[in-house]
């Protein structure tokens, strides 16, 4: 069995929740770090690591240019920059041009682990406004990553999902709740028994995560909780 080493998880609009189920539920000494690419308001720096960090079992960082990936960290993309994985499994940022109409780019993100990393990936996207990701996904997916998709009629906005599935031949398409669960049982497999915290972080429905969300008002309000 392929000992996975990163999962990578890109999402835009209507991803969110999904995301907050993924952090709340990951075991807590998972051997892999997770690298999430999060299309945000460029103009929001501060407030969602912190936020995130407040329901999530394991530490929430986002990354400096050159550092290390480290097991059991959630990474998230800064705002307006895009984020590299580089074949020494390092961080480098860059606030090159916009790439579908994104900075953060999920593809730029979705290429470059999935070259770092080759089978040993998990890529997975989510729900979303727009086709970034797709070519990210088909080059994941062409490098023998282990690639899924969010079945389009479980996302908040079907536009991400269906355009990953019109580029690739993916592993799976599944609901967010499949998807959490099966981060859960990967990690299990990996002989990683999930350590239950004695006073488990309950979703706060009072965090409002769409502030920190990049795309029209609409959207935005479609995933306020």
């Amino acid at each position: 069995m392929i000992q996975y080493k990163a999962i990578v998880i890109g999402g835009s609009a209507g991803s969110f929740p999904v995301v907050i189920r993924i952090l709340n539920s990951v075991p807590k000494n998972i051997n892999m770090p997770l690298i999430f690419c999060l299309h945000r308001l460029k103009h929001v720096r501060n407030g969602m690591v912190e936020a995130l960090s407040s329901i999530s079992a394991i530490p929430v960082m986002e990354p400096n240019d050159k550092d290390p990936l480290k097991n059991g960290i959630a990474y998230i993309a800064p705002a307006n920059y895009h984020l590299f994985v580089e074949p020494s499994h390092t961080f480098s940022l860059s606030s090159e041009e916009m790439l579908n109409y994104s900075r953060p780019a999920i593809d730029l993100t979705f290429d470059t682990a999935s070259y770092a990393y080759r089978e040993k990936l998990i890529a997975i996207i989510l729900s979303g406004a727009n086709s970034d990701g797709a070519h990210g996904m088909r080059m994941a997916k062409k490098r023998g990553a282990f690639t899924i998709v969010q079945h389009p009629d479980d996302a908040a906005i079907k536009t991400m999902p269906l355009a990953a599935l019109k580029a690739s031949n993916v592993n799976l398409s599944l609901t967010g709740n499949e998807i959490v669960g099966l981060i859960q049982s990967i990690a299990i497999q990996q002989n990683i028994k999930p350590i239950p915290n004695p006073s488990p972080k309950k979703e706060n429905k009072d965090i409002k995560i769409f502030p920190f969300f990049e795309g029209p008002d609409s959207y935005r309000d479609r995933i306020g909780f």
